[in-house]
């Protein structure tokens, strides 16, 4: 009798082995293309707001150079905000992804850019699809 409860708790012990080694495997299996996809995710989406952020700031950098050509005292405006949405682009934490409000100040830059845009009549459309990212105007 003793013979069969053993073979009985071979058999059941069996079962719970193979699910704790299943488990096991799933996890670090999932873990690996966890990071996996992460990694991809992280280096798409820096490269898309580093897109955006580089758009500001050559429309910034190129409005600066036509304003300070014929600087009259109308635009005295346009220039701080200018200056403001320069600096807030110079500030920007490009190499901290950890920094706890990259978001906040990304939101931030895109509204001064909005003002910057009404300030000047322009209307810039940035776009960020397959073929690349940029404005249009």
């Amino acid at each position: 009798m003793a013979g069969s409860q053993d073979m009985f708790d071979a058999i059941v012990m069996a079962d719970e082995r193979f699910h704790g080694e299943g488990y096991q495997e799933g996890y670090e299996e999932g873990n690996s293309l966890g990071i996996i996809e992460g990694r991809q995710y992280g280096t798409l989406h820096g490269a898309k707001i580093g897109s955006e952020i580089g758009c500001y700031q050559g429309f910034a950098f190129t409005w600066r150079c036509l304003l300070h050509s014929c600087a009259t005292e109308k635009d005295s405006k346009k220039m701080k905000a200018l200056e403001s949405l320069i600096g807030m682009i110079q500030k920007f934490p490009y190499d901290d992804p950890t920094y706890d409000k990259l978001h906040e100040d990304l939101d931030k830059i895109r509204g001064k850019f909005k003002q910057l845009c009404s300030l000047l009549n322009v209307q810039p459309d940035f776009k960020i699809s397959a073929e690349g990212s940029g404005l249009s105007f």
